[in-house]
């Protein structure tokens, strides 16, 4: 049974960092993708990051993206427990909302509907 477990999402003013964390587990998928996404209160899932998976375990030959309004910004990568990271940079009060990362078997990037395993959220508020 696939499980995808976030974490790390909290308060931070204008200008802060966070880290999520997505740990994932329940699958033997030897490619596959993992993307970060995001859904702001009265507004639908949008992708933000995703991150490509090879069977030799490593990211190389595989790939990233990364949405034009946190590029610069934000920053995707996993780890060899393939648990996936977003570090947040520079976050403004736009990239509040709730963070969810989801197992993608189709492409990177691709639509929230696309995605068919998700974890339960981690919610990031940015305020002063």
């Amino acid at each position: 049974q696939v499980q995808l477990v976030e974490s790390g999402g909290g308060l931070v003013q204008p200008g802060g960092s966070l880290r999520l964390s997505c740990a994932t587990s329940g699958f033997t998928l030897r490619n596959y993708i993992i993307g970060w996404f995001r859904q702001a209160p009265g507004k639908e899932r949008e992708g933000v990051s995703c991150i490509v998976i090879n069977d030799s375990g490593s990211e190389r030959g595989g790939g990233s993206y990364m949405a034009g309004s946190v590029k610069g910004r934000f920053t995707i990568s996993r780890d060899a427990k393939n648990t996936v990271f977003l570090q947040m940079d520079s976050l403004q009060p736009e990239d509040t909302g709730i963070y969810y990362c989801g197992l993608i078997r189709t492409g990177c990037p691709t639509s929230a509907s696309e995605v068919q395993d998700w974890g339960q959220g981690t919610r990031v508020t940015v305020s002063s």
